[in-house]
């Protein structure tokens, strides 16, 4: 069978090799007998497979040692109501800067929990451009800082950290993996694992471990970094199969040479795909080159009425799930990991060839 090109947000694309190991353990895992699914999750077989799973995470992150690792459930959308109620302690105030979709509404369920203070926000640029550094107003008594370090509908990501004084909290969906970072920056990260890390079903969340102290009394216990960091994220039961393929991904990413490797397969796909963009008449994104996402790339077209030709040629080509999220409209191409740079070159191919046949110069 051919596989398809997937450009897709997300769920989004797996690499071939994790798929087909993940097929032939499928039925008898390692020759137990039985799935991985099937399988109790305190179990010496699992307990090692996460164990696994966790230390390669750390190797490819190079998390230190005063970092928990969570395996949660409920996707980064949950940790949107997960973090105020783990980090507010006695405070009350928050800072979150807005620069899309994504933490817009994260900041609209900070303020379910706690007195929501706009640090800064990319609205005056049309979400095109990131606040600067100096554009940030941050609160004396902020109990954290919350940012979205790439913006899957908008196509826009931070190129620096920001530099707080508060735990800073970043939400790392879209582009965690994608490049090396350094983790003791931050007081937690979280990230849905469905983009860059495996399936549905599973949230990473990387806490520094004097935070575990903080959570609301209120906090469900499934929910409490603490209950899940003191239950090595097994105090309910956890989606087995999404970690046990995180894992296998985890295993493949090391096997391309680490995060300085993929980045620099990451850093090829982008610029081909911006190039095309930047050199046609036909196609256009509007965010600034300082903070274009390397992993999700949208772009419009000049002529609105050839986005339906576009997409069904896309996929006759074998090109699929280039359209833009309803929010917005037009294109976009999410180019994770998991997408070859093949990939890319095929969609570039086919961009010309179709601005050629239908907008030509």
């Amino acid at each position: 069978m051919t596989r398809a090109y997937n450009f897709c947000a997300g769920p989004a694309a797996l690499p071939d090799e994790v798929l087909e190991q993940a097929q032939a353990e499928l039925l008898n895992w390692h020759g137990r007998g039985v799935s991985i699914m099937e399988m109790s999750h305190r179990s010496a077989d699992y307990m090692e497979v996460a164990a696994q799973a966790e230390q390669d995470l750390r190797d490819l992150l190079a998390i230190p040692a005063n970092y928990k690792v969570l395996f949660m459930q409920g996707g980064a959308k949950q940790q949107f109501s997960t973090v105020p109620l783990n980090l507010l302690g006695q405070a009350r105030v928050a800072d979150y800067i807005d620069t899309g979709i994504w933490s817009k509404d994260a900041l609209q369920e900070g303020k379910r929990y706690a007195d929501v203070k706009v640090a800064a926000s990319a609205e005056p640029f049309n979400y095109h451009r990131v606040p600067r550094q100096d554009e940030l107003r941050l609160s004396q008594d902020a109990a954290y800082v919350h940012y979205c370090a790439n913006e899957t509908i908008g196509g826009l990501e931070f190129d620096y950290v920001p530099e707080t004084e508060a735990p800073l909290v970043c939400d790392m969906s879209s582009n965690i993996l994608s490049r090396p970072i350094d983790v003791s920056r931050f007081g937690v990260i979280y990230a849905g694992a469905q983009k860059n890390v495996g399936p549905a079903g599973i949230c990473i969340v990387i806490v520094r471990e004097d935070l575990l102290e903080r959570a609301l009394p209120i906090t469900p216990a499934t929910m409490t970094y603490q209950t899940v960091a003191k239950n090595d994220s097994m105090f309910n039961t956890p989606p087995t199969f999404s970690w046990y393929l995180s894992g296998l991904v985890f295993q493949w990413l090391k096997r391309q040479g680490g995060l300085t490797a993929i980045a620099a397969q990451n850093e090829r796909k982008a610029a081909k795909l911006y190039q095309a963009i930047d050199t046609s008449r036909l196609y256009a994104n509007p965010v600034a080159s300082a903070n274009r996402s390397i992993m999700n790339v949208p772009f419009t077209l000049a002529d609105t009425a050839l986005e339906k030709t576009f997409l069904q040629e896309a996929e006759a080509n074998g090109l699929l799930n280039l359209k833009g999220h309803r929010s917005v409209g037009g294109m976009r191409a999410s180019i994770y990991n998991a997408v070859p740079e093949q990939a890319v070159d095929a969609l570039v191919a086919f961009m010309a060839d179709f601005e050629s046949r239908y907008y030509p110069g």
